[in-house]
């Protein structure tokens, strides 16, 4: 997956692509994956670094969605729960099972969630990847020794899946170039063509790594770029209605002592109506999320006070050593690309997760909302419509078999190589040719420069937000430690990509204005 050479291609394409996807986070990258699955041709625009925006700021969680259950959202959950399994068996190397303690302070409650997930079960079938059960007071504390046990009768145990979700959309990416599609980052749909009769035949485009503009030709236009998707969909219709609803959810990363163990914790009624889980990942304790409704997208969306405040004092009335400010490590926010509903005024924490596609009388296709767990069937649909519109023939989709880039033979690797799966073994043959890369970049954490090297030269990382934020993910679970890690990064950047001092120095100011805002003042 070599940019330049995709740009290049790009250029020289003489015949129109089947597709073009404009946005490369989960439901693009879906798309494309679908449709290679089925031989279309395709190019996938992405204007910043694959999984930007929302699908690299997910609570990490592969699931069907409990509260959607509790909500009656039966066909969501059903769908998402398959999938669940599928992106496990398809990608073992950048997911798993994690076990999720309930903590139960009341008979009915014991019922409730006991009788609950053992539905959840069931409706998972041949993919289910564990069975619910009631267990002891006794067994909640030593499981998760820090819970607060006044009042404390039991708990419920669950299972659910948990992935890394900008790695996974790197390794879709990645297998989608296998397959013979074009993705490229840092690349800018600043328009869309038409014909005479009015109907999208392709996009108007900019290189903004480098400057140069050109015109795409295709078949079809997708347009993919969640919480930005009316940006878009304004290009095609300037007075068009608002599509989206942001929806934001914040988390906070703390030191994995504050749970006290390897199960994550879920604690199912919040005073806001959500859940709140405490999850572990990668040796970090993730707390999330919050649902509060945003009026404009951001790029970069900031975590409120109020979002702040309401996830320490929940897990305050949990664990008895309750979180601090000074103790967060990082803190992030996403915006769910929630579908607008007819409804207005609806909170979002009621809104469907589930997608929604359109299709504007120009034929500029469009998806809407969503959530990571099912992004390949949303591209499947999205496949679908498109073919049944333009009236094209394709074979029937085999995305639910593919298995992703760095699919490992065997068990994948242990320890924080695990994430590169098959290609491990290729970085520590690199670190073999060049000893002095094996050096780490921090103190705390075990990543070395060989691994920038490899995303630099295999994985389009263009800049140091791409590496730490969204290939390593230290930007996520230990602000500081990032920032401490940007020069050095930097400078093998600016090696392999060929750029100059002032690169560099514009490049380390860049990340470090970014990553202050992940720190807690």
């Amino acid at each position: 997956m070599k940019r330049n050479e995709n740009i290049a291609k790009i250029k020289n394409q003489s015949e129109p692509w089947d597709l073009a996807v404009i946005g490369g986070g989960a439901s693009g990258l879906g798309i494309a994956l679908d449709a290679l699955s089925r031989g279309l041709s395709v190019v996938l625009l992405e204007k910043a670094d694959f999984a930007k925006g929302t699908s690299s700021r997910s609570t990490k969680l592969l699931h069907g969605g409990v509260r959607y259950l509790a909500q009656g959202d039966v066909f969501l959950v059903l769908e998402a729960l398959k999938e669940r399994g599928l992106m496990m068996k398809n990608a073992p190397h950048l997911s798993g099972k994690q076990a999720f303690i309930i903590p139960i302070y009341t008979r009915w409650d014991q019922l409730k969630y006991g009788v609950g997930l053992k539905v959840y079960d069931l409706m998972a079938g041949r993919l289910r990847i564990g069975r619910s059960h009631i267990i002891s007071r006794k067994k909640v504390v030593e499981k998760i020794p820090t819970i607060k046990q006044e009042g404390l009768l039991g708990g419920v145990v669950y299972y659910d899946g948990q992935f890394d979700d900008a790695r996974l959309a790197v390794a879709v990416a990645q297998t989608c170039s296998d397959m013979g599609g074009c993705v490229v980052n840092y690349t800018e749909v600043t328009g869309l063509s038409k014909a005479a009769d009015g109907k999208i035949n392709g996009v108007e485009a900019k290189d903004l790594v480098e400057g140069e503009a050109f015109s795409i030709p295709a078949k079809s236009v997708v347009n993919a770029t969640g919480v930005f998707s009316d940006t878009i969909l304004k290009m095609d219709q300037p007075g068009v209605r608002k599509s989206i609803l942001p929806s934001q959810g914040a988390h906070l990363a703390l030191d994995l002592s504050f749970l006290g163990g390897k199960d994550a914790l879920m604690i199912p009624e919040t005073p806001d109506g959500r859940v709140l889980f405490g999850i572990p990942w990668f040796g970090t304790l993730i707390l999330g999320t919050t649902d509060t409704p945003r009026s404009e997208a951001e790029a970069e969306p900031k975590a409120l006070e109020e979002e702040i405040d309401f996830i320490l004092e929940t897990a305050a009335d949990y664990l008895v050593k309750p979180p601090t400010r000074a103790d967060v490590l990082s803190v992030f926010a996403g915006l769910r690309p929630l579908a607008a509903p007819k409804t207005e005024g609806a909170a979002t924490k009621e809104v469907s997760r589930s997608h929604k596609i359109v299709v504007s009388d120009s034929d500029l296709f469009s998806i809407l909302g969503g959530k990571w767990t099912t992004f390949r069937q949303m591209g499947e649909d999205m496949v679908d419509e498109i073919l049944k519109v333009k009236k094209m023939s394709a074979k029937g989709s085999t995305s639910a078999q593919i298995r992703l880039h760095g699919y490992p033979n065997g068990h994948p690797p242990e320890g924080h190589w695990r994430v590169y799966g098959s290609e491990a073994k290729a970085i520590q043959a690199l670190i073999a040719e060049q000893p002095e890369l094996q050096q780490p970049l921090h103190p705390k954490y075990p990543n070395t420069k060989a691994e920038v090297v490899w995303m630099a030269r295999h994985e389009m990382a263009q800049r140091i937000e791409d590496v730490l934020a969204r290939r390593l993910r230290t930007l996520f679970m230990d602000a500081q430690a990032a920032l401490d890690m940007a020069a050095p990064v930097g400078k093998i950047l600016q090696e392999e990509l060929g750029r100059d001092d002032a690169w560099y120095e514009k490049e380390v100011a860049d990340f470090q204005a970014v990553a202050r805002g992940y720190l807690l003042a």
